[in-house]
């Protein structure tokens, strides 16, 4: 895919593309579906300011580990958020589950609180990291060609940031009060497993009634999701002794030999029934080529459906490693958990249903992923103590994450995804959905 040019008249772009906007969605009158016109009209007006947002983020580069990008994100979004109308706190993260790659310092994150007339609560999240680091931008600045709006991080996640204020400024300009409490968290450390932001977003979870994570749907169709797997890592380390490889082997420690003995025998623990998967993707061993190793290590990828499958396989793997081909040799075993599974629940698939009649009333499909695809992301950790539904994907649809030169999402996309999420909000807030959290 080559690199989108900036297009030179940005203002006369955005005019085509609002005039357009009506018959993007011609279709909701043709299948004889009543759209909620002021919602709709509100939605409309958000596109070209959304747009805007979307180039603003883009150009301001943070990576998890970009400390300074991170800060200036930050601060625009607070800004954005109280002019808004929202109660701002920046947050440094004072919980930190410390992880093998945990940089030693962490960015801090976005809370807003918007308080309305009703009694519903409901959490919005999105994250501000993205995987690139610094000096990458130049390689992909933002720009648009055709129905694309590329940027580096604009699919995961600088969109989902751009949904949920925009989805806010639909509310305002309707001057929808009809919810108790809307809390807004935008986190800076989901790309390497939220470890500053887990036990934020855990707690928030539970004092919802409803959590709407805006991670991008897909570009080739429109979907919501209601489990996501959840990922670990498996760090074996190997101790052994080194010797003289050709003078004196016998008295070595072999520690790449243990450390292949030890990936042999765990080698058979995915469980395709429930969707337990290990796999050994990463190993290393050895100093130079005429010593025995006194050092091997192995990294394995771990997914699962279930919270309950993190204590089984760790157990496993504990009693696996005591099985030794070398006794002389030392086996070190640590069991990250990164992040955990978001699994189905009833009130969830309520409230996914009751999305999916809104979407039609644009004359759209929307799917509902019952079943989890292989990736994670923080709608799990909000998910782990909540009683009330918690759904992701409720960003626009696109393409390209983690690419360097290829990430785009959808300008078509951008009314009925707001149109969505502003049209959830409004019925679970007047209590349409029918779920009880």
């Amino acid at each position: 895919m080559p690199t989108a040019q900036r297009t030179p008249r940005f203002t006369s772009v955005l005019s085509a593309l609002a005039l357009c906007a009506p018959m993007l969605l011609g279709s909701a009158w043709a299948a004889g579906t009543a759209p909620q016109s002021q919602l709709l009209a509100a939605a409309q007006r958000e596109q070209a300011p959304l747009l805007k947002s979307l180039e603003q983020f883009v150009n301001i580069e943070t990576g998890s580990r970009e400390l300074a990008g991170l800060k200036q994100l930050a601060a625009v979004l607070a800004e954005r958020l109280r002019a808004l109308g929202g109660e701002v706190e920046l947050l440094a993260p004072s919980e930190v589950y410390r992880m093998e790659d945990t940089p030693e310092e962490l960015g801090q994150h976005v809370k807003a609180v918007f308080r309305g007339k009703g009694s519903k609560k409901i959490l919005l999240i999105a994250h501000m990291d993205t995987v690139y680091p610094a000096g990458m931008l130049a390689r992909q600045p933002f720009g648009i060609r055709e129905d694309r709006a590329y940027g580096l991080g604009i699919a995961d996640d600088k969109q989902g940031l751009a949904t949920v204020l925009h989805l806010l400024a639909v509310l305002k300009s309707l001057n929808f009060e009809d919810y108790g409490q809307i809390t807004v968290l935008f986190n800076a450390d989901e790309e390497i497993s939220s470890p500053g932001s887990r036990a934020i977003l855990t707690r928030l979870g539970a004092e919802h009634d409803a959590v709407m994570s805006f991670e991008g749907s897909g570009a080739t169709a429109d979907h919501l999701s209601l489990a996501t797997a959840g990922i670990a890592s498996v760090n074996l380390t190997v101790h052994g002794r080194a010797t003289h490889a050709g003078g004196a082997p016998q008295f070595g420690v072999n520690a790449l030999y243990e450390l292949s003995h030890q990936v042999l025998q765990m080698r058979d623990l995915s469980d395709p029934l429930t969707g337990v998967k290990l796999n050994w993707t990463m190993a290393k061993a050895g100093i130079v080529r005429n010593m025995i190793p006194p050092l091997a290590t192995a990294e394995a990828d771990v997914r699962v459906l279930r919270v309950q499958d993190y204590d089984a396989l760790e157990q496993k793997l504990q009693q696996r490693i005591q099985n030794r081909l070398l006794p002389e040799a030392r086996v070190e075993l640590k069991f990250e958990r990164r992040r955990p599974p978001l699994e189905v629940t009833p009130v969830s698939q309520a409230f996914a249903e009751h999305a999916r009649r809104v979407y039609a009333e644009l004359g759209l499909q929307l799917r509902i992923d019952a079943v989890a695809a292989g990736g994670g992301t923080d709608a799990a950790f909000a998910g782990l103590r909540a009683r009330g539904p918690v759904v992701e994907r409720f960003g626009l649809r696109g393409a390209g994450a983690h690419t360097s030169d290829a990430e785009y999402v959808l300008i078509s996309s951008i009314v009925p995804r707001l149109y969505l999420a502003a049209g959830m909000v409004m019925a679970f807030s007047r209590g349409e959905v029918p779920v009880q959290p």
